[in-house]
């Protein structure tokens, strides 16, 4: 399954989940709801996987958490906000730089419009 595949059940699934629960939960509410229906799919999910970073010569076990990893091919960073700023995105691309990830995607179930909270994020790998 390609990553657009894999971003396109995200994103059903998100529909949903926004469609059933509304806007204003906690971020872990969305969070667990769609690790579960992604699973429920039939696709890989991890939650909160914590992510290695270097930094002047030394490695940090725990540099930050992903929300969500599927197939080891999309990260998806989950917020639930009033408004998204730009630092979101850029929070998002250094996460997809750090794990070689290709793409992800920012979904912020805060929005009325869950289509306004979609956003993905590719990291322009060397090819």
């Amino acid at each position: 399954m390609t990553e657009n595949q894999i971003a396109q059940k995200v994103v059903d699934a998100a529909f949903r989940i926004h469609t059933g629960l509304g806007p204003g939960l906690l971020e872990s509410v969305y969070e667990i709801c769609l690790a579960n229906t992604l699973s429920e799919a039939g696709l890989s999910v991890l939650r909160q996987v914590p992510v290695k970073i270097e930094f002047e010569g030394k490695r940090f076990e725990e540099g930050f958490r992903a929300d969500l990893i599927v197939e080891r091919k999309l990260i998806i960073e989950i917020k639930s906000l009033e408004e998204l700023h730009p630092v979101h995105k850029k929070q998002l691309l250094t996460y997809l730089r750090l794990t070689d990830i290709r793409l992800g995607l920012l979904i912020n179930f805060g929005e009325v419009l869950i289509k306004n909270g979609i956003s993905r994020v590719v990291n322009r790998l060397e090819e």
